[in-house]
This record gives structure tokens, C-alpha cells and sequence, in this order.
């Protein structure tokens, strides 16, 4: 039996921070309700403190979706705490996500701070938003480019104060995935009360590999992934959820899988890059309309093939059809755009055109 990972969808929340893409509220209300069909378990609603218009989408989100767990972000300060916990008064499941830096960096010229200052915040946080929710997240941000032992010492004290979730942000994308496993790997064998908590991954695209290190940190013991549908957010994006539970599904091996309905990733898709604003590229893994296309004859003849998978990764073994998906309607369509296709594919073309003609004068 696989082991259970957690899918934290922050579409409504990091994915909107992109320049012209914000939602008013009735739109997150519908963007949130597929989001419970597609099978999320934690939807970050939004920034409560931030503006107003947030504020009431959390609220709003709280009462229109009954089965995930609702989030709410803060910073470490108390009054961004108390208005998350109003916002998320009528949730049914809540949860508060508080952090704060952990680099130096983030320590030193970003808040003007000390390391030992840092600690008693981040657990001054936590303890606080305990008072309201039991379900506390905690973020430490910039991870990727903390010092390991002192990032150790902050999950450990976060723990303590009743963290549940311990989020290990590679807010930059800075990180090469066997730098980031070895991020997870650390804290699994360094942080005494790590087993009380579960960590959580939050990977950006800046160099490209969002998605490998987020699958790098589940392998390396991380049961909970931060994502958005199709990959959106501040600057070059988070990790795509599409990506990372078909990556799972496909390597069944590792044992580790989400309640992700997969037949429904491509409308999910679809609804918010119509909603955005934000087309999704034609080569995009997963849900791109080229993403199940073959242009080469090689290719071409591989796919008309009893056995199509032999060019075509997802398929129904692996929970997953590429009419379900894609932006195409059958193989015929697939094969029509091609400039080098072979002598093989040009007689299926004219077998199926001949089926074709002979299906509309009613012979089967």
C-alpha cells in the first residue's frame, strides 16, 4: 500500500501573487471547489492581513468547500495571527501558516535580527496561533540557503511550541535537488522531535527545478508538497502539482502517492489559465496541448503500434489517458501537423479516413 503524501495547493495564494492575475472572490470560490473535486487536502486561501479582498476570500473559501483543510498565511506577528483565525472562523478544518527568514540574509538585513531572536519569534508565533487552531504550520523561509544546523535548531524549538507542519521553503529556487535532499535528509536525522510533525516542501522554478527537488525532498522523507496548478507563481513559478503526481504515479516503486484525481488535472488546468489570464505553453509536461504529440515519423509509427507505449508515457496502467489530459481530441489529430511522418503513418491516416467513410454510410 502506498504511502499517503499531502497535496498543499497555493494557486489561491503564492499562484496569484503574479502581476495581473489576481482573482476576485466568487472566482476563488470556483477555482477552490475544483480544487476539492481534483482531491486537494490543504488549500491556502490567502494573506488575511493583507487587504481586505483577501481577507474575505478566506472567509468566503472557509464556507464554500467542506473536505480540505483551509489555510491562512501570516508573518510571525500576532495581529496577522488573530486575523487569520478570523478569517478562518467557519472553516471546518483550518490552519494557520506562520514563519519567518531563517538565512542569513533573511536574519541579519532583512529583519535587522539576530539568530537567537529569530528562534524566540518563530516559537512566539506558533504558540500563539495554538491558541486558535490545533493544525499550525510553520515556514521557514529561505531554507535553501540556510545553515543547516541552525535551521535544525529552529525546526526543533518550532516543534516544540506545537508545530505540526514544518514547511522548508526554497523561497529562490535557488537549491540543486541533492542539495535540497540533503536539506530534508538532515533535519529527518538531526531534529529529535521530528516525527511529531510533518515536513512540507516549497520549491520556486527559478533555475528550473522546482519539481525535482520537491520529488527529491519526498524521497528523502518530506510528506506534505506546496504546489499550484500548472505551475504559477511569483516570478518563475512554484512546483506544478500535475507534475509531481504523475511523476509518483508513474514510479510506483517508491510507494508514495496522493489523492489526486488525475482525470480532472487537465480541466483544473484549463479553469486557471482561463481564469489568470495565463495560458499554459504548448510543450508543458502533463497538461501542455503538445504534451501527448508526435511529429516524428519514428515516433508516429511507435504510437499507431499495438502497444502505444511505447512513445507514450501516460497511459491508463498509470491511472492516466492522454484524451483525459491534453488539448486533442483523438490520435488522428495528433498526427495531422506533422511535416515528417513515414509511410506507416500515412496508411493508418488512410485507413482511419476510409473507417471514417464508411461508419457515415452506416457499415461498422
Amino acid at each position: 500500500m502506498s504511502e499517503k503524501l499531502y497535496i498543499f495547493d497555493t494557486t489561491l495564494r503564492d499562484g496569484e501573487q503574479v502581476p495581473g492575475c489576481q482573482l476576485n472572490t466568487i472566482e476563488k470560490m470556483e477555482v477552490a471547489r475544483a480544487l476539492e473535486a481534483l482531491g486537494v487536502d490543504i488549500i491556502e486561501a490567502g494573506f488575511p492581513v493583507s487587504s481586505p479582498g483577501d481577507f474575505n476570500s478566506v472567509r468566503e473559501i472557509s464556507k464554500a468547500v467542506s473536505r480540505p483543510t483551509i489555510c491562512a498565511l501570516t508573518r510571525a506577528v500576532q495581529n496577522d495571527i488573530d486575523m487569520a483565525a478570523d478569517a478562518l472562523a467557519l472553516a471546518k478544518h483550518k490552519r494557520i501558516h506562520t514563519g519567518i527568514g531563517v538565512s542569513h540574509s533573511h536574519i541579519y538585513y532583512k529583519l535587522n535580527s539576530t539568530p537567537e531572536q529569530i528562534i524566540e519569534r518563530a516559537v512566539a508565533a506558533v504558540k500563539h496561533a495554538k491558541k486558535y487552531v490545533e493544525d499550525v504550520e510553520f515556514y521557514a523561509e529561505d531554507a535553501g540557503r540556510a545553515d543547516n544546523e541552525y535551521l535544525a535548531r529552529v525546526i526543533e524549538a518550532v516543534i516544540g511550541a506545537g508545530a505540526t507542519v514544518v514547511n522548508i521553503p526554497d523561497t529562490t529556487g535557488y537549491c540543486l535537488p541533492q542539495e535540497y535532499a540533503r536539506k530534508i535528509r538532515y533535519l529527518v536525522e538531526h531534529v529529535p522531535n521530528i516525527h511529531r510533525a510533518i515536513i512540507s516542501t516549497h520549491c520556486h522554478n527559478d533555475l528550473g527545478m522546482a519539481t525535482a527537488n520537491t520529488l527529491e525532498g519526498v524521497i528523502s522523507g518530506a510528506r506534505q508538497v506546496e504546489v499550484t496548478i500548472n505551475g504559477i507563481g511569483e516570478r518563475a513559478g512554484n512546483t506544478a502539482l500535475e507534475e509531481v503526481v504523475m511523476a509518483l504515479r508513474c514510479h510506483k516503486h517508491l510507494g508514495i502517492d496522493t489523492s489526486i484525481d488525475s482525470k480532472l488535472l487537465t480541466s483544473t488546468s484549463r479553469m486557471v489559465a482561463s481564469m489568470m489570464n495565463m495560458p499554459v505553453q504548448a510543450n508543458k509536461a502533463i497538461v501542455g496541448r503538445n504534451a501527448f504529440a508526435h511529429s516524428s515519423g519514428i515516433h508516429q509509427d511507435g504510437v499507431i503500434k499495438p502497444d502505444p507505449a511505447i512513445y507514450r508515457l501516460l497511459l491508463d496502467r498509470y491511472s492516466l489517458n492522454p484524451e483525459e489530459c491534453v488539448f486533442l481530441d483523438d490520435i488522428q489529430k495528433n498526427l495531422d501537423a506533422a511535416k515528417a511522418f513515414g509511410i506507416h503513418t500515412i496508411l493508418f491516416r488512410s485507413m482511419e479516413q476510409a473507417r471514417e467513410e464508411l461508419r457515415t454510410l452506416g457499415v461498422e
